[in-house]
């Protein structure tokens, strides 16, 4: 599997807050003056979407990889099972191989 980034919030936000209710682990979260991730909830919405939920509706495109926090699919599939271990439509995804993913897109 190749190697992604974790998805981070530029300083571009226009703290509108479109993106934080599109997370399907709550990892975005209002800062002092714009929205920021949480990377140990964040899986770039691999499982669970295509894109990233939060780049899809941001108004300003300031969703965007982090070059300095390279991540893998198979591992952000995995937290994306334990933060969500009784998602039992995810698991059988998980199971099948036919999951959706960035890397794939």
């Amino acid at each position: 599997m190749g190697s992604g980034m974790a998805t981070h919030i530029t300083d571009d936000c226009i703290n509108c807050g479109a993106c934080a209710p599109e997370c399907p682990n709550e990892a975005i979260s209002e800062g002092d003056n714009i929205y920021v991730i949480n990377a140990e909830l964040c899986t770039e919405c691999v499982g669970f979407n295509e894109k990233e939920a939060c780049q899809s509706v941001c108004p300003v495109e300031c969703c965007l990889p982090d070059p300095g926090h390279v991540e893998k699919e198979g591992d952000l599939l995995a937290r994306a099972v334990a933060l969500h271990p009784s998602d039992e439509a995810l698991k059988e995804r998980n199971a099948s191989g036919a999951f959706p993913s960035r890397f794939r897109a």
